[in-house]
């Protein structure tokens, strides 16, 4: 599966102080560890809500065959439900606002949220795309920090099943809410024409790398 550049924008972000003028001790000189540490023993059980300031969900699609181009969406909301002795008990609902996706090219966001022509269906999302919703189905463990998450992504008013490539990343107390946080990575790849999205493929490409970066803090 090919490799994005969403780690180093989500890296940016996170370093980011979400508006806070004061930085805690942490960031001093000498400070003696980062907090969050890749320990599953740190992750509490109980409901978390998603970091919408440091979750990001990033694409990727081939152009022509020529090169791969990578937007991201954000403002994301969502909600976890875990217990670390019971892996598969695991719920996960998430919700995605596509007239959000940030791209480096104004002309092709505009292409992406532009209303179909004569009337007729957009080449994307429209103008008034809603939400992408992702419900896990089933949690299964592959391994002692990644699991498999199967669901259902709705998306431009048509469902079809996703199973992401999820892994533990990090747990801890966020220095600044001081919240309990565990982080995770996702990747999966969906084919786009199955939600309706049609526009030039192939030659645009069907088939859409997805990959997160999501914050969870527990409520």
């Amino acid at each position: 599966m090919k490799r994005t550049t969403l780690a180093a924008a989500a890296a940016a972000l996170a370093l980011g102080t979400a508006g806070l003028t004061t930085a805690p001790a942490l960031f001093a000189q000498g400070a003696p560890q980062v907090p969050g540490v890749k320990d599953p023993a740190r992750v509490a059980a109980g409901t978390y809500a998603l970091d919408a300031n440091h979750t990001l969900v990033g694409w990727e699609v081939s152009h022509f065959g020529f090169n791969d181009y990578f937007g991201v969406f954000g403002n994301i909301k969502g909600t976890m439900t875990l217990d670390p002795a019971n892996i598969a008990a695991t719920k996960v609902e998430v919700a995605v606002p596509i007239a959000d996706v940030s791209v480096a090219s104004a002309g092709l966001k505009d292409h992406l949220l532009r209303a179909g022509k004569d009337g007729g269906a957009p080449d994307f999302f429209g103008p008034t795309p809603g939400m992408a919703t992702f419900t896990s189905t089933s949690v299964t463990k592959t391994g002692e920090t990644t699991a498999d998450i199967a669901g259902t992504l709705t998306m431009n008013g048509k469902s079809a099943p996703v199973t992401l490539k999820a892994e533990f990343v990090g747990a801890g107390a966020n220095p600044f809410n001081k919240k309990e946080t565990a982080g995770f990575h996702a990747r999966t790849t969906i084919d786009r024409t199955q939600w309706g999205i049609n526009y030039a493929a192939p030659f645009v490409g069907k088939d859409v790398t997805l990959t997160i970066s999501a914050a969870f803090e527990k409520q």
